[in-house]
């Protein structure tokens, strides 16, 4: 089972091309640091302004970068199934230790065509598949019942909900079982997501400060949930002002203001406006990571 604090990990860009040695650093950051797992080449990873060869170039840096340290979840999603196909199996062939897959964008599928994506996405190699559910993305939202039609399937383990509907929690518990992984996806509800049954988050905020998303996380893996809640405290105001504009935007600002990666990404994504850079330099030093 993945659980705890897992990076959405930003894809560092330099001159405009990936920066290997950079994403390299921040693997061998993140592990000091406490984080749980790794997930690169998601949307934070800037999955949708890859080309196909960089996609599985990152998935494969990271994987020896980590070298079994802690685990990987590696982005492998598309609203075209075949190509689902290809990064899954890509993923199982360099040695991730699971796919992301998302619910497939902009085509809005039925939900006979969810179960019908996954179920090949499943079929294609031997490696445990998160389904990555995100309404507000992707502009169509699994239902408990599919998912747990889906759940069925030995190898669909788990969901990254970021609906934001903590009552999902309960409900996809219901139909999926206990046993079924369902990490939060949004970081601003992650404590009470974990309060009705989550057992971690895949974070954007975490690519900024993973050692307090850990400790987090990891107070509430143990129960003490008001030991997580003063964390919380400290993290919101970061939460908040990293998605004033898109989160990897703001989460690649923080993290050059903490001199770890350059704070580029590709357009149509734009560097975030001075308004929001004061944001996130407020909710650096409100968490105790910036003077």
């Amino acid at each position: 089972m993945f659980k705890g604090s897992m990076p959405a990990l930003v894809t560092p860009f330099k001159d405009g091309a990936v920066d290997f040695d950079t994403l390299k650093r921040l693997v061998e950051w993140h592990i000091s640091e406490g984080s749980h797992g790794l997930v690169p080449v998601g949307t934070t990873g800037e999955s949708p302004t890859l080309t196909h060869e960089e996609h599985e170039a990152v998935i494969a840096c990271v994987v020896e970068a980590v070298a079994g340290r802690i685990p990987v979840i590696a982005g492998a999603g598309s609203n075209n199934t075949d190509e689902a196909v290809r990064f899954t199996q890509y993923a199982a062939k360099v040695g991730a230790d699971a796919a992301l897959v998302v619910t497939p964008y902009y085509n809005r599928p039925t939900q006979a065509g969810l179960y019908a994506h996954f179920k090949a996405v499943h079929d294609c190699a031997e490696i445990p598949i998160v389904i990555y559910n995100i309404p507000g993305r992707s502009a169509v939202d699994m239902t408990p019942a599919t998912m747990g039609e889906l759940a069925k399937l030995p190898r669909i383990i788990g969901v990254k909900d970021a609906t934001g509907d903590l009552a999902r929690v309960c409900l996809q518990r219901i139909t999926c079982g206990k046993d079924f992984m369902q990490v939060s996806g949004e970081d601003a509800t992650a404590h009470g997501f974990n309060a009705q049954g989550g057992v971690g988050c895949i974070s954007v905020t975490a690519n900024v400060a993973p050692r307090l998303c850990s400790e987090l996380q990891t107070a509430c893996l143990d129960g003490d949930y008001a030991k997580a809640l003063t964390i919380q405290d400290r993290l919101m105001p970061l939460h908040r002002a990293i998605f004033t504009e898109p989160g990897l935007n703001g989460a690649k600002y923080a993290m050059s203001r903490l001199g770890l990666c350059e704070e580029d990404t590709r357009l149509p994504l734009m560097p975030v406006t001075q308004p929001t850079r004061d944001l996130l330099d407020a909710g650096l030093r409100h968490a105790g990571l910036l003077n």
